[in-house]
Formats: C-alpha cells, sequence, structure tokens
C-alpha cells in the first residue's frame, strides 16, 4: 500500500519588470501625493511591464528561476498551475504559453482565476494533484499584469497595483522522505454576493472588452480583516498548531493597513511578517510567491520553518494554506 505523498517545495523564483513606477512619477499625471499613498497603503513603487511583455513572459522568468533554484530541468515538471487575472489572451490559458516557452511537451498546464487569492487556489491544486498521484513535480506560477486593467484616471485604485510573477517548484514524495515538510494543509473560501465591492467592468461575454478594475475599497477593508482571520484560524486549527507554532506569516502583498491589522489580530508577532507591498504594490495572485522568493533569497525562510500563507482577492476569495519549507 502506498504511504502517504506530500507535496514538498524544491525551489522557488520571481521576476519583476524593470520599469518602476514611484509615487512621485504617479503625482505628475494623476490627483495624489506620495505622503497619501504611503499613509494609505505602505507602497512606495510598483514595477510595470514594457511594452510587448505579457503576462506568460513574466511567468517563464520566474518559472526559470524557480527551475534553477530547485535544480530541475523543465522536462521533469508534469504540471503547470498558473494563477492570474491578466492571461495573454481569453484563450488559450497563460499556463500552456509558459509550458511552450520552457520546452515542455508532455503533463498538462492550465490557469486559475481567483484574482488575488489565485496563487493559494493555485497552490492548493497542485497539492492535491500530486497527493492523488495524478503529477509529480510542479510549477505554481502566479503572474499578473495589472498596469493592463487599470483607470488611470483613477487615483483609488492605480495607484495600487503592479506587474510580476513568482514561482515555486513542488515535489512529492512520501511523508517520511519529507521529513514533515511540505504543503500540510489549504483553506480555501468564497462568496459571490461581493462582487461589486471588487471587480472589473468588462469581460468577452458581457462586453466584449477588457475593461477596468473597479473597487470599493473601504468595503474591501472592511471584510479583509474578519475573512482573512477565519481562514487562517481553520488552516492552524486543521494542523493543531497555534500563532506562536508560525516562523513566518507571507500574507498577500495588497495594502500595509491590512497586513498589519491581520498580524495584529491573529497575535502574530510584526517580526514574523515578510512583507514586500512597499516596493512591488499590490501584484495580485503573484504576491505571496514574489515575497516568499524574497525571504527564502535573503536568508529568512529556512528549511524546517512553519510558513502561513494568506490571501483574498475579488469575489470574494479568500483562502491560506500551511507549509513546511
Amino acid at each position: 500500500m502506498q504511504g502517504l505523498r506530500r507535496s514538498i517545495v524544491k525551489g522557488c523564483g520571481s521576476y519583476l519588470p524593470e520599469k518602476t513606477l514611484t509615487n512621485d512619477d504617479l503625482a505628475k499625471f494623476v490627483d495624489t501625493s506620495d505622503e497619501w499613498i504611503t499613509q494609505r497603503t505602505g507602497i512606495k513603487e510598483r514595477h510595470i511591464a514594457a511594452e510587448g511583455e505579457w503576462t506568460s513572459d513574466l511567468g517563464h522568468i520566474a518559472a526559470r528561476r524557480a527551475l534553477d533554484h530547485a535544480g530541475m530541468a523543465p522536462e521533469e515538471i508534469d504540471l503547470i498551475v498558473l494563477a492570474t487575472s491578466t492571461p495573454d489572451n481569453t484563450f488559450p490559458a497563460a499556463a500552456v504559453s509558459v509550458q511552450a516557452k520552457l520546452g515542455i511537451t508532455e503533463g498538462c498546464a492550465f490557469d486559475v482565476q481567483a484574482v488575488c487569492s489565485g496563487f493559494v487556489y493555485a497552490l492548493a491544486t497542485a497539492d492535491a494533484y500530486l497527493r492523488t498521484g495524478m503529477a509529480e513535480r510542479a510549477l505554481v506560477i502566479g503572474a499578473e499584469t495589472f498596469s493592463r486593467i487599470l483607470d488611470w484616471e483613477d487615483r483609488t485604485t492605480c495607484v495600487l497595483f503592479g506587474d510580476g510573477a513568482g514561482a515555486l517548484v513542488l515535489e512529492a514524495t512520501g511523508e517520511d522522505a519529507a521529513d514533515g515538510r511540505g504543503v500540510l494543509s489549504s483553506q480555501l473560501r468564497s462568496d459571490g454576493r461581493h462582487k461589486e465591492k471588487l471587480y472589473v467592468d468588462g469581460g468577452p461575454s458581457s462586453t466584449r472588452t477588457v475593461g477596468h478594475l473597479r473597487m470599493e475599497g473601504r468595503e474591501v477593508f472592511r471584510h479583509a480583516v474578519g475573512m482573512i482571520a477565519d481562514v487562517i484560524e481553520a488552516v492552524l486549527e486543521a494542523e493543531n498548531v497555534t500563532a506562536d507554532d508560525l516562523d513566518w506569516f507571507v500574507p498577500h502583498q495588497a495594502n500595509r493597513r491590512i497586513i498589519d491589522a491581520s498580524a495584529k489580530k491573529l497575535h502574530i508577532a510584526p517580526e514574523k511578517v515578510v512583507t514586500t507591498v512597499e516596493g512591488h504594490g499590490n501584484t495580485s495572485a503573484a504576491s505571496i510567491p514574489l515575497a516568499v522568493d524574497v525571504a527564502v533569497r535573503d536568508g529568512r525562510i529556512k528549511a524546517g520553518d512553519l510558513v502561513l500563507l494568506e490571501a483574498m482577492g475579488g469575489g470574494f476569495t479568500w483562502g491560506a494554506s500551511l507549509v513546511r519549507w
């Protein structure tokens, strides 16, 4: 009888476009200021994809870097799950384009759309494939070019978002071989009644256009902290651990005030919180793997650490994953 399989993290990688847009740059064409943006969001700058640089291009570079970090060749991957709300095309999936760029011709690749919660949804999906033996090694990618769906005249939204990509390489292994490492548990939630609070006002079926992002910022903030706390408490309870047991908390990088309020509500010490929103802005599904890669590369997240990932996005969707690194 086959033992319990677990998805362990073998490598990570990320990519940010070269062009940056600072708060002062924004103030040149939008009625805003560095002080206004910083006080309300904690964001100082964001990266913007170049003309002709697509979501799959960002995802491809992040995936290559994750594979290099894992010491794996592309042909060893048999599953790609890519989280994005800004694919290159309505179809095919951006994941298939990344697959082609990597030179992979076997296995399967598909997108997951859960907006800012997308990476947690993608991680849980890939974990399910690996645990059940449907795949052996997976690339889990979050990649976005949110700059393409922003209304650059709306100062309440255009100051918040940026472009980027991040990726993890997962490999299925037996529990004993993993030495307790791996994706331990995930909890996912959604409630479509809140659509109007955060959405894009276009789409192929409704308007035949891409549309622009629209958000009721105060309403999103009001719901965010409670929803985030609920799902985190559920994933901790599922593994019979507490916030004190965590080594690192890597939340979705949407807004510094939401991050701080959530950590405080859950009694997670500030020094355990990985925050990158200042330099990246909100990169939606890319924000968690971007932040993870930063913390792994600078030596904070190490093998054996207990890491909590969490996100909330339009829909609303929200979720959390607990990973032993």
